[in-house]
């Protein structure tokens, strides 16, 4: 016969075992939830449950988000910057070129310095609008940008804001071509190209140009912020990205 005390222990250790192998079975299935977050970091945000993940991958943006628009959003953001820098476009450059010839490219010069200040004045209007998209991230987005190439989270932004950033940057562009003068030193450019001879036609849409300039440095340079939150430990400021991306 089974004494009392060794059925007592029998009966503990089956429900202990039990119990082990319950907890292993959420263990496994939470972590086919989370999926491998942290396999392109290096594995930095392994053991992260997907709160600390979260927030860690929105401070990054927001900090990231932030450089990007005080950086450009300034005088001189776009202009003294040369991969910010906007030309004037194909066909104005063409003029720019034929005006030279005559000593007359201070019109189009002074419009090419107006584009760049409209783009400058464009730019703040961003953040808004990179938090609003920050906050509206789920889970399932932030593990897709950890887990993938260091331009994820821009390529991400890029898909969700374009028309939305297009749309908040173009009345900016517009009223600050208007007011700065552009409109009249375009005008002003166009008729001193028209009294060249033998010169081809030209004719742009300064507005959505600028725009659309704006919006490819906005995202050139927070590529490059991304990039380096990813590698670089000392573009890293705060205790929560160390832990996320150390």
């Amino acid at each position: 016969m089974i004494d009392r005390r060794t059925l007592l222990l029998a009966m503990a250790s089956a429900t202990i075992a039990g119990s082990a192998h319950a907890q292993s079975g959420w263990l496994s299935k939470g972590k086919d939830l989370l999926g491998t977050v942290g396999g392109a970091t290096g594995g930095s945000a392994g053991g992260l449950d997907d709160i600390e993940i979260g927030k860690g991958l929105r401070e990054a943006l927001r900090v990231g988000s932030s450089n990007v628009v005080d950086s450009l959003g300034r005088a001189n953001g776009f202009y003294g910057v040369k991969d910010a820098h906007i030309p004037l476009p194909g066909t104005l450059g063409q003029v720019q070129k034929a005006l030279k010839l005559v000593g007359k490219s201070g019109l189009t010069d002074d419009l090419e310095l107006r584009m760049n200040r409209a783009a400058e004045a464009s730019v703040p209007q961003a953040k808004t609008a990179f938090f609003d998209a920050i906050e509206a991230m789920t889970i399932g987005d932030a593990r897709k940008i950890l887990n993938g190439p260091k331009d994820s989270a821009t390529r991400y932004f890029e898909s969700k804001m374009t028309p939305q950033l297009t749309d908040d940057f173009s009345p900016i562009v517009n009223t600050e071509l208007a007011e700065s003068g552009a409109a009249k030193a375009y005008d002003n450019t166009m008729g001193e190209y028209a009294k060249l001879p033998f010169v081809p036609d030209a004719k742009a849409n300064l507005s959505s140009y600028v725009v659309e300039k704006a919006l490819d440095a906005v995202f050139l340079f927070l590529a490059r912020e991304e990039a380096s939150i990813r590698d670089n430990p000392a573009a890293r400021t705060t205790a929560l990205l160390q832990k996320v991306f150390g």
